[in-house]
Order: structure tokens, then sequence, then C-alpha cells
């Protein structure tokens, strides 16, 4: 893998801006020809750097407005039960984010529903029945201040 020049970095800043921004139109934001633009775009997804390209959507639209934050503890820490806790709950669709944490819990999971209802459903009918939950204690958001998809590239 090629280290990234400062070139590369504007055009993942771009891209992560707006990746429908056009090769023609980033080649004009990056003082370059598309020719260049295109190869650099096609070296960063061949090296892994650009692994996918999304839609992003408004929550409250689609009727998934709550966010709730779900610290897991397992009972049992050994290899196999953290694997299978991770097969199962990489199944739940109302976890979009599922981190192994350091600290007084085992996992934090990003959950989105429709509301309360919803999540407490995703509580007790999903998450309760997997194997070696030990404990789940849940916070919510009530007001989003900052959320980005994009890393920073300095």
């Amino acid at each position: 893998m090629s280290p990234l020049d400062s070139i590369d970095r504007k055009l993942l800043q771009y891209l992560q801006e707006d990746a429908q921004l056009t090769t023609k139109e980033l080649a004009s934001k990056l003082s370059l020809t598309t020719t260049p633009v295109h190869e650099r775009i096609k070296r960063l997804e061949k090296e892994g750097i650009i692994t996918q390209y999304v839609a992003l959507i408004d929550k409250h639209k689609v009727e998934k407005g709550l966010v709730g934050f779900c610290n897991v503890w397992l009972k049992e820490h050994s290899h196999p039960y953290l694997k299978k806790f991770e097969h199962e709950v990489v199944s739940l669709k109302e976890v979009i984010e599922c981190y192994h944490i350091a600290g007084n819990f085992d996992y934090l999971l990003k959950v989105m529903v429709k509301d309360m209802t919803a999540y407490q459903h995703f509580i007790v009918n999903k998450l309760a029945k997997l194997d070696n939950i030990g404990n789940a204690q849940s916070s919510f958001v009530m007001t989003e201040i900052k959320h980005s998809t994009a890393l920073p590239l300095e």
C-alpha cells in the first residue's frame, strides 16, 4: 500500500462529503485532469482505503428515530462464547454497530428502532434470548449534537 499524499487526502475528504461528485468535479476541485483523479480513486479502492459507497438516510423519515446504546456484559468470557455472541448479534437488524470494548462491560451496541416499545421488544425478545447474556444496560439519545461518517484525515 502506498502512503497517502496531500492530494489523496483531499480527494478522500471530498468523497466523504459527497460520494456522488463526478470525476470531472473532483478534478476541478483538485486542480487536476480527470485521468489522474480516476486512477487515484481506482488505486484507493484497490488498496482497500475506500471500502464502499453508501447512501445516508434520515432516520426519522424511515421510523428509526430512537437511538439506544446498550452495554452488554457476558457471563462467560472464553473465546468460543465471545465468538458465539458476536455471530448472533450480527444477525440482529436493530443493531447497527457493535464494539468489543474494555471496561466494565464487554460489548457496546448501537441500536436503532422506531420507539421505546420497539426497543423493549428488542431487549426482551431478541437480546435477552441470546446465550450468555449476564447483564445489559441501556442509554438513550435525547439530542444528537454531532454525527459524522467522515474520518478526519489531517
